[in-house]
């Protein structure tokens, strides 16, 4: 059965693996939905990957932050986001499905630390318009060069 755990009214942990397999050959695919802060509805087909499920909820969900179980940097993200007027979707991952999310863009744009590359999988790691931003810190450089909220418009999480 796919679990799902609601920790507030906009924060939604789901289990994201593949179920165990059934022995028996006559099973129907199950699927999961979720609403979460009344205006987001997570659909879950227990049938997907790892991966296609997580490809699918980018593409589905406009401004989405995949983060570990209670991340402060996950929580300074939302803030930033809600501040300019845009309400993320937030899924927690455990660091297995944290592996499945796609790759960041190559270092030559995204920030680093002290010259060493930012980490394969940040976490949390945001999505606009399906492109993986990146961490918290790209999130504020974009915020600080002027582009998130042109990038927010463009994909249409934020109307000026």
């Amino acid at each position: 059965m796919q679990s799902l755990r609601s920790w507030s009214s906009d924060v939604v942990h789901l289990d994201l693996t593949s179920p165990p397999s059934s022995s028996s050959s006559n099973t129907t695919p199950m699927s999961t939905t979720a609403t979460s802060g009344g205006s987001s509805c997570l659909s879950i087909d227990e049938e997907e990957s790892t991966e296609t499920r997580i490809q699918r909820l980018i593409s589905e969900h406009p401004v989405i932050i995949f983060s570990r179980s209670s991340c402060c940097m996950c929580h300074v993200m939302k803030k930033l986001l809600v501040t300019i007027g845009v309400h993320p979707t937030v899924i927690e991952l455990d660091d297995r499905e944290m592996a499945s999310l796609p790759p960041p863009p190559p270092p030559s744009s995204s920030p680093t630390h002290g010259g060493i590359p930012s980490m394969n999988h940040p976490s949390p790691a945001v999505f606009i318009g399906g492109t993986c931003i990146g961490g918290l810190e790209s999130l504020v450089a974009l915020h600080l060069s002027g582009h998130l909220v042109s990038k927010l418009v463009e994909v249409g999480a934020l109307w000026v």
